[in-house]
């Protein structure tokens, strides 16, 4: 029914359109009796008025045969247009227009058969969303994705270790297998199975060693894992990686490389606005010089267009600025209340008026919020965490992150 709803106004129109065009060829112009007469009657006129002025004595006779001469010629070239205009259009002229109009309907059927979707039906932004959920959802585990990376042919080839170094991993596997809880052996294998390109191997050494560290283990702990678990899937992010990343953020929400992953995580599930939300803002706050700054430049144009924000990369030499730290915060609830608007009033603006044009990290924004605190401006920083919370209302940790910057300032 939705195709039908498209198609059928669609067909119609063009029905219209062609019909309109073929008749006007067939039937020519017709003319304007009512200008045209009036144009001749005008010339008349102008005659008998020659004829009076001469009778007058107003105008010579050489002069009064002139103007007849004058307008005569005009009132036989306004007669001609008129003949003109009532003929139809030659012969050759109306079958050239009518092959031409049926040429364009022709090309642009062709046009749409093999470039176009045919009868593809319409995708409402709802719907699409629900989409990429589904395919997020029903992505193959980290186990299915490793074997079809080790299966494809476009896999690179891995060129084996030096064979005294594969006897000492041999060594350390053997080892480890009887000693579970080592704690420094098993990063030390997750170390060289990945430096040796055994990313797989190395995912599981790295298992074992988070579960070893229990709560105590790290951001970089979770990070290392989730990396060994992309590469070992051929750069796709199963469920699996999707978890280790979680896991990073939840213990430092403005990692970048665990930000960069997840954009691309979206991207790969059919959510291009959400990784353009994320990586703008990654590529914003990296250095030059970071791995993923290529990508996202190279991609983050396109990206924008299909969010539907218009987007320029920062040159290479403006990435990587911040707005005002903590510590600068801390120390400016220290002086006097003069001081302290003196000092941060100035780096508030500025940050405010780059996450209002350009958007910025949570830190930033929780940044910001803290320091509209210190300055007791505590309807602006609701009004700026309110905001806040539409920007990052598909990230919970980021959005924890700036609720609690209102919260660590409130007495």
């Amino acid at each position: 029914m939705e195709t039908l709803g498209f198609w059928l106004p669609a067909a119609g129109l063009v029905a219209v359109s062609v019909v309109l065009t073929v008749l006007g060829l067939l039937r020519g112009a017709r003319p304007r009796p009512q200008d045209d007469d009036r144009e001749l009657g005008i010339y008349r006129d102008q005659l008998g008025e020659i004829e009076r002025d001469m009778a007058r004595g107003l105008v010579s006779t050489e002069e009064a045969e002139r103007l007849r001469t004058e307008i005569a010629r005009r009132l036989l070239d306004a007669d001609r247009r008129r003949q003109d205009a009532g003929k139809p259009a030659p012969h050759g002229a109306r079958v050239a227009g009518l092959v031409m109009v049926w040429l364009m309907v022709a090309i642009a059927a062709w046009v749409y058969w093999s470039e176009g979707a045919l009868l593809y039906p319409d995708q409402p932004l709802a719907q699409r969303h629900a989409e990429a959920a589904q395919i997020r959802a029903n992505r193959p585990t980290q186990a299915a994705m490793e074997a079809a990376w080790a299966a494809d042919p476009r896999r690179p080839a891995q060129s084996g270790p030096e064979p005294e170094f594969e006897v000492l991993m041999e060594q350390l596997r053997s080892a480890l297998a009887e000693r579970p809880a080592d704690l420094t052996g098993f990063r030390l294998l997750a170390r060289n199975e990945a430096n040796l390109g055994n990313y797989a191997a190395a995912a599981r050494a790295q298992e074992r060693v988070i579960a070893l560290l229990g709560a105590q283990a790290g951001p970089e702990d979770h990070l290392a894992l989730a990396e060994n678990l992309i590469l070992a899937a051929g750069g796709l992010i199963s469920p699996e990686a999707e978890r280790a990343l979680e896991a990073t953020l939840r213990l430092d929400p403005g990692n970048l490389m665990a930000r960069y992953f997840s954009g691309l995580m979206f991207a790969q599930t059919g959510r291009p606005d959400l990784t353009f939300t994320l990586w703008r803002r990654v590529l914003e706050e990296s250095p030059p010089d970071a791995p993923w700054v290529p990508q996202i430049r190279a991609t983050i144009g396109e990206l924008g267009e299909l969010a539907g924000v218009p987007y320029t990369p920062p040159p290479l030499e403006a990435m990587g600025a911040s707005g005002p730290s903590q510590a600068d915060i801390t120390a400016a609830a220290r002086l006097n209340p003069e001081e302290r608007a003196a000092m941060i009033g100035a780096m508030v603006d500025g940050l405010s008026a780059r996450l209002a044009t350009q958007g910025g990290s949570a830190e930033e924004w929780a940044r910001l919020i803290s320091a509209l605190m210190v300055l007791e401006q505590t309807d602006r920083a609701r009004a700026i965490l309110q905001e806040a919370r539409m920007v990052f209302a598909a990230e919970p940790a980021a959005l924890e992150l700036v609720e609690s910057a209102m919260r660590r300032v409130q007495p």
